[in-house]
């Protein structure tokens, strides 16, 4: 008991000097990510406040186009109108912009430079928009959004047109010129950062990111005034500026959080915010700290590990005198024990050698039972294949001797006819005979095929072609019996793994049943269907007879057992019947149809 509270002390020891080794290291290395993020976050900053100062004069300088000024005097002129969009096309070529337009004091725009291409800003009104409103302030005005003639975003710098390019003090502006600038080459840049970057806006709303399913997100929940506002000004178009729903707030210290990002799983994240533009934008960039937390984890382990290693050493060097002393007299029991194994052995081997002699015997014995099984259940099959043909002998002699009858006549006649002369009449009457020599030989090849012992593979089978050679086989019985045997139900080019032999000796079987089980009945029918049922092919006979009594159900695949008057069956039909299916990897049935009669159903693997 002392030794496993001393053992648990030491583990417990060792954990807490690990845990708090983990703890130092992690700070330290949450530290020096914080300055790597800070100088990324520093370069976008840099980056993006250079890209938006960069063309922050060029507003003004278009506003004193003479052209511009000109067109806003006279819009009806259709030769300055055609050179102000002149203008603005080649400004935003040469300048590398998205789109540069000329609106009226109205909010109106008269020309652009995509005038006459589809999504023209020519005949929009755009008072609504804030870049708009500040300029006819006579302010620069500078606005962020969604384009809505074009659903693309972009940022937006306009500039006042006063009368005389302002030189009358106070003038007010006639027109609005504005400039949109695409910031895609900016998302590009942070899509190739490693770590996730946000760009929000004044109101927190994330309109550009380095992971697309977060832009036109809100880092909180907004205001209902807010969202009226930017609603009115269509910064956003139709976006719903949905909360992300994590408590990230833009702060001058980093923040050590962690942030289930949309679609990704939640993560431990190290966040920092600079702010951006003349706007009141915010950078915000994502540093994971997965690794730093592994190294962390690794040098707190590791730590753990030594401590418990110079524990171990200690523990021992004092276990080992003892363990010496123990040793020698466990020597001394093992020589006793060793000694009484071996007797224990040497007997034990006896035992397993006169029991392997036995077990050898024994299995030589059942592979002659099976040998024998085999050959027995070959036998039977075979011998049902002669029950059969025993009870179809009578009608298959019927069938020879009608065309050895026709033989005969055809024969006496040709050779009248040959004397007379009538050469015509006589390669008649020989085709005729020829007929009947082929129908004959039919019906021996059927007989023979039948009664050939069949090779033991499966192979894929034509189910309509072994009914077809089975309803051959018991046609003369149907005839007998004055019978009708529906075989509309089998499905064509259905194929099922099995014995062709085999199965149509079960199929023989079932019918020969099913037209003794009509012979009495006042409609003499039997129907015989096949389909398939997912992986199986289900082949079923059924007849209109009064059906298998109920005490004779549980004992009707027995061998020797038989519902049929004496000398009219030996009762191995069905049985050797389920043995075929069984070894052709399926199964026969048996019950009686709910509208009378009995039903068979052979179920094989589909092929």
């Amino acid at each position: 008991m002392w030794l496993g509270l001393r053992l648990l002390a030491a583990l417990a020891v060792c954990a807490l000097a690990g845990w708090g080794v983990r703890g130092v290291f992690f700070a330290r290395q949450l530290d020096q990510l914080a300055q790597e993020s800070r100088r990324h976050l520093e370069f976008y900053r840099l980056s993006l406040d250079s890209l938006l100062s960069r063309n922050e004069s060029l507003p003004r300088i278009l506003a004193m186009e003479k052209r511009l000024e000109e067109l806003l005097r006279d819009p009806s002129d259709r030769a300055r109108l055609d050179a102000a969009n002149a203008y603005l096309r080649e400004v935003k070529n040469r300048a590398g912009l998205d789109a540069v337009f000329l609106t009226d004091k109205d909010g109106l725009t008269l020309a652009a430079s995509n005038a006459g291409l589809p999504g023209s800003y020519v005949g929009n009104n755009y008072d609504f928009r804030p870049y708009f409103q500040e300029a006819m302030k006579g302010r620069l005005g500078i606005f962020y959004g969604v384009g809505t003639t074009t659903g693309e975003p972009g940022y937006f710098l306009a500039a006042p047109i006063k009368e005389g390019n302002g030189e009358a003090l106070g003038g007010e502006p006639i027109g609005v010129v504005v400039v949109k600038i695409k910031l895609e080459d900016f998302e590009e840049a942070l899509a190739r950062n490693g770590n996730p970057i946000l760009l929000a806006d004044a109101n927190g709303v994330v309109f550009l990111a380095s992971l697309p399913e977060l832009k036109y997100h809100s880092l909180t929940p907004l205001p209902a005034e807010v969202l009226a506002r930017i609603g009115a000004s269509r910064q956003y178009g139709a976006q719903p500026l949905r909360p992300l729903g994590m408590e990230l707030r833009v702060r001058d210290e980093p923040q050590y959080l962690r942030i289930d990002l949309r679609g990704r799983p939640a993560e431990a994240y190290l966040a920092q915010s600079a702010p951006a533009g003349r706007l009141g934008w915010s950078i915000l960039v994502l540093s994971r700290t997965r690794q730093e937390r592994q190294s962390a984890l690794l040098a707190g382990a590791a730590a753990s590990l030594a401590l418990a290693f110079l524990l171990s050493l200690a523990i021992f060097f004092r276990l080992n005198a003892r363990r010496y002393r123990e040793r020698r007299r466990a020597d001394a029991a093992l020589r006793q024990a060793h000694a009484s194994l071996e007797a224990r052995i040497a007997e034990r081997t006896a035992d397993l050698t006169a029991t392997k002699v036995s077990l050898e015997e024994k299995v030589a014995a059942l592979k002659t039972t099976e040998s024998i099984l085999r050959e027995t259940r070959d036998t039977a099959v075979q011998a049902g294949k002669l029950a059969v043909l025993g009870q179809m002998a009578a009608g298959i002699s019927h069938e020879i001797n009608q065309p050895l009858t026709a033989l005969h006549t055809f024969a006496d006649n040709a050779a009248e006819l040959l004397e007379l002369g009538k050469l015509d009449e006589v390669r008649e009457n020989l085709g005729l005979i020829r007929q009947m020599a082929v129908r004959m030989g039919h019906i021996v090849g059927e007989i023979k095929s039948f009664t050939r012992r069949p090779s033991p593979e499966r192979q894929a089978v034509d189910v309509a072609g072994v009914v077809y050679q089975a309803l051959m086989l018991v046609e003369t019985q149907r005839k007998r019996s004055e019978a009708r045997i529906d075989a509309r139900g089998v499905a064509d080019g259905l194929r099922a793994w099995a014995d062709a032999q085999r199965l149509e000796q079960v199929l023989v079987n079932l019918l020969l049943n099913a037209i003794d089980a009509v012979r009495e009945s006042a409609e003499r029918r039997i129907s015989l269907s096949a389909e398939r049922r997912g992986e199986e092919v289900r082949i079923v006979v059924r007849d209109s007879g009064p059906g298998i009594p109920r005490a004779a159900l549980p004992r009707l695949f027995e061998p020797f057992f038989t519902t049929k008057p004496a000398g009219q069956g030996i009762g191995l039909g069905l049985a050797i019947s389920r043995m075929i299916a069984s070894e052709l990897g399926g199964r026969l049935d048996a019950r009686n149809h709910q509208e009378g009669g009995a039903e068979f159903t052979v179920t094989l693997e589909g092929a």
